[in-house]
């Protein structure tokens, strides 16, 4: 399973309901998108090595981005853009997803609903 940022802060911040998602997931991946983005929030050094050491330790693989995963988001920003406010990062990390034929697991439900093709697990931390 892929996860979007927002379930991996949750998790880190304390949230039950997101270690248990993570933890019940047979395999755990993310966008190098979403890895950039956790390690851009860090407060300091220490932070960025506690995220850096909370995804080795639980085994996610960071999926790169490739010449399929640019093109199958630029059709989801032409496609979703103007209808559902689709932002740049959120194409590559669904981009990512449909390409590694992994389910998305996501707090952010409607930034992805549109894209059919698109296997989402929603995550509600509450």
């Amino acid at each position: 399973m892929i996860f979007d940022t927002d379930v991996l802060i949750w998790c880190l911040r304390g949230n039950r309901r997101a270690a248990k998602v993570i933890d019940s997931a047979e395999s755990r991946a993310l966008s190098v998108v979403g890895y950039m983005e956790l390690i851009q929030g860090a407060r300091d050094r220490r932070e960025a090595a506690l995220i850096r050491s909370f995804l080795k330790d639980l085994g996610f693989q960071t999926l790169p981005l490739t010449e399929a995963i640019s093109h199958r988001a630029t059709v989801y920003i032409e496609e979703y853009a103007l209808k559902s406010s689709l932002m740049l990062a959120d194409a590559l990390v669904a981009g990512t997803a449909v390409e590694a034929h992994e389910p998305l697991c996501s707090g952010n439900a409607k930034h992805f609903r549109s894209i059919t093709e698109l296997e989402l697990k929603v995550f509600r931390p509450e």
